[in-house]
């Protein structure tokens, strides 16, 4: 695909505990491939994708950060500029979620945008020893105005919805992404809203 037919790129942080399935999400997403064995993450890695939300292309660079604590000294540059970010959390470890408003914290005091949109996925939905409800994610999603979804990077549930919803409301906020983009011209976007079965569109 030419660079000319790509609406704009945009930068997506995944953040969140260590062992929630963020680079399992990632890859199950950009390359479609599950290791089970997923070793953790060393610093930060970096994938690229192109997809098309409503009829508007759009490139994703995509961060996928360590989520053990002796790898904080890269979160000033890491979470700079970023639009969106995906805040995981694993539905069968409750520490993953009572650790959410730690990451939230975090992201308040080094994210550059202010208006920058927030998913919470709860991962890992296809084991059977949950701790976490849905209807916890859903109401700490809300509290936090959060778009929210479950999913598994195993079974694939939830993994491209997650990514396509997220990119849909940053394409939909006024001065998050189009300042680079208006030398160029004769975009246009779709407001339209969609609310998918099992998720909340904008809680």
């Amino acid at each position: 695909m030419a660079d000319s037919d790509v609406l704009t790129t945009l930068k997506i942080l995944i953040i969140g505990e260590s062992g929630v399935g963020k680079s399992s999400l990632l890859l199950r997403f950009t390359d479609d491939t599950f290791d089970p064995e997923q070793s953790a993450t060393i610093g930060v890695d970096f994938k690229v994708k192109t997809i098309t939300v409503e009829g508007n292309c759009t490139k994703l660079a995509i961060w996928d950060t360590a989520g053990q604590e002796r790898f904080r000294t890269l979160t000033p540059s890491y979470y700079r500029g970023a639009q969106g970010v995906i805040l995981v959390y694993d539905v069968t470890n409750r520490n993953t979620f009572a650790k959410l408003d730690m990451w939230l914290n975090e992201l308040d005091t080094y994210s550059t945008k202010t208006d920058i949109v927030k998913m919470l996925v709860g991962n890992k939905i296809d084991k059977e020893k949950r701790e976490v409800s849905r209807e916890e994610g859903l109401n700490f999603a809300r509290r936090h105005t959060m778009l929210f979804i479950e999913a598994s990077a195993k079974t694939k549930d939830g993994v491209q919805c997650a990514f396509e919803e997220l990119v849909q409301k940053i394409i939909q906020t006024p001065g998050l992404w189009e300042m680079d983009q208006r030398s160029q011209g004769g975009f246009s976007l779709s407001n339209q809203t969609t609310e998918r079965e099992g998720w909340c569109a904008y809680c």
